[in-house]
């Protein structure tokens, strides 16, 4: 199964399985299509540091083609990549962005993580899909809905990942990043 991608070639529905690779460039090269490109980027920022933890995501849409992220968290920083395609009307075939945000854990004020759990009829739990948001400081960019209408709303990273998307060794990955995260908000910064 493929889905048509930008610049002629087809792309894979099924991305290959980046959560057995403990390290970020093993997991980039595993996944990414892009993963020169992001590793460089990431690279400039990190110069150097651990990489405590890290999560990735990919997939295809219709209107923008291959849609990329990677999330580094180095215990002060997360190191935010991301790649996009750029629509047809937009550019030239091939194009796309490349994005860098990087965010100190100091902004992180909450972090958020929910699992549904699927109770088999043998009584057996497992974990079918994970939602996880880090909730910042910072304003979202976004312009307020009516219902939202003069209240300021916080800017949030959301990552999620199911069986269907990402497989149980991505949730499981996602659940250790979002725990990381977590055991490093509010702490005194060495």
């Amino acid at each position: 199964m493929s889905r048509p991608g930008y610049g002629g070639g087809d792309l894979p529905a099924v991305f290959p399985d980046w959560s057995p690779y403990q390290d970020l460039e093993s997991a980039a090269r595993a996944y990414l299509r892009d993963p020169d490109v992001a590793l460089e980027a990431l690279g400039g920022v990190l110069r150097g540091a651990s990489v405590l933890g890290f999560t990735l995501e990919r997939f295809v849409n219709e209107v923008n083609g291959v849609w990329q992220e990677v999330v580094v968290c180095d215990g002060s920083r997360l190191i935010l990549w991301h790649g996009e395609d750029v629509p047809p009307t937009e550019g030239p075939p091939g194009s796309m962005t490349s994005s860098l945000r990087v965010v100190p854990v100091s902004t992180v004020t909450e972090v958020g993580c929910r699992r549904r759990l699927n109770r088999s009829d043998s009584g057996e739990i497992r974990v079918d899909s994970i939602d996880v948001y880090l909730l910042l400081t910072s304003l979202d960019e976004a312009p307020p809905s009516e219902e939202m209408a003069g209240a300021p709303r916080h800017d949030a990273l959301r990552f999620g990942k199911t069986l269907d998307d990402g497989g149980a060794g991505q949730i499981a990955r996602l659940e250790e990043f979002a725990r990381l995260v977590a055991s490093v908000v509010g702490r005194p910064l060495l």
